[in-house]
């Protein structure tokens, strides 16, 4: 797995723990990665539409798993790939 895989998985997880998040509180979540890390990574999946942000009030939106992400079911859990499957 990759360095920006590891990344994206984290980000992925620690918002299906806890959906409706802030920024500010994913990166107090994520004290391994930077601000910057954080903030790219949202980006990107926000753009391929793996994750959705919800504007909560002027400048300020929550971030939420995409509901038909592949990763994460119903739970909030991440679901493992085959790889971890066969584990």
């Amino acid at each position: 797995m990759t360095h920006a895989q590891t990344i994206t998985n984290r980000v992925i997880e620690t918002v299906a723990r806890h959906p409706g998040c802030l920024l500010e509180e994913l990166v107090l979540d994520c004290p391994e990665l930077t601000w910057n890390q954080v903030f790219l990574t949202v980006d990107q999946l926000t753009r391929t539409g793996e994750l959705l942000l919800a504007r909560k009030g002027p400048g300020v939106y929550v971030i939420k798993v995409a509901p038909h992400h592949p990763r994460v079911s119903k739970g909030g859990e991440r679901d493992k790939n085959p790889a971890e499957r066969a584990s």
